[in-house]
């Protein structure tokens, strides 16, 4: 009877604990930079509508908080993509995430209030 560890054509994987380098050494890939600005641009778009229209909105966002909870994550993804299709532009990341994240921010708000 053959002895299952001695298979031939097996190789064992290795692990290393190494961290994952950069070709610029310690620095941080830009989708994490881009997934930050999404997140900041996340806050900066709900605290709009109660900049423009006072405690109304703020008692609007309060009843609604999943579907603008819903959107963190999203707005994380957006920048993640848009540092993804432009590596090395990150003013340009920085344009388009913040306009598409304020404009579905917009949408999603001016959807539940019929504004």
């Amino acid at each position: 009877m053959q002895q299952i560890t001695r298979l031939k054509g097996i190789q064992p994987l290795r692990f290393t604990l190494k961290r994952h380098l950069s070709r610029h050494g310690n620095a941080l890939p830009g989708s994490f930079w881009a997934g930050m600005a999404g997140f900041t641009f996340y806050w900066l778009a709900f605290a709009v509508p109660i900049i423009i229209y006072g405690a109304n909105a703020l008692f609007v966002l309060l009843y609604t908080w999943p579907f603008f909870l819903a959107l963190m994550p999203l707005s994380v993804l957006i920048g993640m993509l848009f540092g993804l299709l432009l590596p090395g532009r990150i003013l340009g990341v920085i344009l388009l995430s913040g306009l598409s994240i304020f404009t579905l921010f917009w949408l999603v708000f001016s959807r539940l209030t019929g504004w």
